[in-house]
């Protein structure tokens, strides 16, 4: 293996060139060893597929998706290092075909000489189809070993002939544990010079990193620097916040406060409260917890404590998590709360949670029937299905559930679902089944 991995006489890496002390934190304290490199054992951990291909030195094309500052062009310049492979690196964003052809050109001109070569083309999805139609012939021969990196979706973004030739590796964003210890590292590196960082700091800008190990590097280079100037040299938790530009709150996504600020949430909006939603949101929003967390539990309130006393709420809460995906914070909070009010607004009603669970518990207690022969479909189905659509008003008085669960109720609407109460006793008055057992499981 060569000492320098980025040879003098070869294409080099953005910002190559520049001093180490020029060179931002973040650059500075990249992992180059998989020793060093935190997070990512599920694609790492001993005896996996990745792991193993690194250590033995025989790298394979793969798309790297994942959120920014989870270690995907650490990752890339580690593969190659493993592998002794000339690294060549590309942003999509600026790269064309005809750069694209270069880095070929390049690679079999190595190839000649037995050596590798690896590109590593960031933001590959920005890449037209063309563009990543360029690169087929040159990764199937295996001139070059590609490694794509994405933080969208590459199912969607990348095109399927590549994707068959390269594998898909998800990297998720790294926990507050791992951006705490690359924090801590930085700081036992002496890189933030004769500046104390007390542990306070330290876990404040890990947990508020949101798993980006370059944004939090990047805040603690910030406040080192900002508190050299004072007297004593210290980073507060004040200089922290400042450097990150966000308010501290002592907020633990994975403790006691993440369970209670969502339970006060949903029992606020269940409540009624559009204030009280509004604040418990603002406290977890402001705590750093994940909008895709939230907009989760607002889907599961519409329907759990909303239902069709407001079908709507359903519809309202499922774009909202659309809307966190696509847009993301901070924007994406004025739909978190355009929905938390809607939904506290809304009329309530747990009849659609009570049915469920009502035929839920009749099937365990019961077992599963089967459904009369002319409701089945294939060889099985027994002649005589009435077919509602040629009965007037569209309903037919034939039975539809099993013979032994005959006459059960488990749908009981109540007084916020008048409407959908009065049809269903048309409904069942039309079907000569008025009246009835009520809910087996009450």
């Amino acid at each position: 293996m060569t000492e320098q991995l980025f040879p003098t006489d070869e294409p080099q890496p953005r910002g190559a060139g520049r001093t180490t002390a020029d060179m931002p934190l973040a650059a500075r304290m990249r992992p180059r060893t998989l020793e060093e490199l935190v997070g990512q054992r599920h694609v790492l951990g001993e005896g996996s597929a990745l792991r193993a291909a690194i250590e033995q030195g025989r790298p394979f094309s793969m798309i790297l998706h994942g959120p920014p500052g989870s270690g995907k062009t650490t990752l890339a310049r580690i593969v190659a290092s493993a592998c002794d492979a000339a690294f060549e690196e590309l942003s999509a964003v600026r790269a064309g075909k005809a750069e694209v052809n270069g880095v070929i050109d390049r690679a079999r001109e190595r190839a000649r000489s037995g050596r590798r070569t690896i590109l590593f083309l960031d933001e590959i999805h920005r890449f037209n189809k063309a563009q990543q139609d360029a690169l087929l012939p040159a990764v199937e021969d295996g001139t070059i070993t590609l490694i794509g990196a994405t933080t969208e979706n590459p199912y969607f973004e990348v095109n399927s002939a590549l994707l068959s030739r390269a594998r898909v590796i998800e990297l998720k964003p790294l926990t507050d544990e791992d951006v705490e210890a690359l924090l801590r590292r930085a700081v036992a590196s002496g890189a933030c010079g004769p500046v104390e960082v007390p542990d306070e700091a330290v876990a404040f800008l890990a947990r508020r990193s949101g798993g980006d190990a370059r944004t939090a590097l990047g805040a603690l280079e910030l406040a080192c620097a900002t508190a050299a100037a004072a007297r004593p040299p210290v980073v507060t938790l004040q200089v922290a916040e400042s450097a990150l530009q966000q308010r501290a709150v002592r907020y633990d996504r994975a403790g006691d406060q993440h369970y209670d600020l969502i339970s006060a949430w949903i029992k606020a909006t269940r409540g009624s409260d559009p204030d009280a939603s509004l604040y418990y949101l603002a406290v977890m929003l402001e705590g750093g917890e994940d909008p895709r967390f939230i907009a989760r539990r607002m889907v599961i309130l519409a329907s759990e404590d909303i239902g069709n006393a407001d079908p709507q709420a359903l519809v309202i809460a499922t774009s909202t998590a659309a809307a966190v995906e696509h847009v993301g914070m901070p924007e994406c909070q004025y739909a978190l709360a355009q929905c938390a009010i809607y939904l506290a607004l809304a009329p309530k009603s747990n009849a659609a949670y009570r049915a469920i669970g009502a035929a839920r518990r009749h099937v365990r207690e019961h077992g599963a029937q089967p459904p009369p022969g002319y409701l089945r479909s294939g060889p099985l189905a027994d002649e005589g299905y009435d077919y509602p659509h040629d009965r007037p008003g569209h309903v037919s008085p034939q039975e539809l559930l099993p013979e032994r669960v005959r006459g059960t109720r488990f749908y009981l609407p109540d007084e916020q679902e008048a409407d959908l109460a009065a049809r269903l006793e048309a409904i069942r008055a039309a079907r000569g089944r008025a009246g009835g057992p009520g809910d087996p499981g009450s």
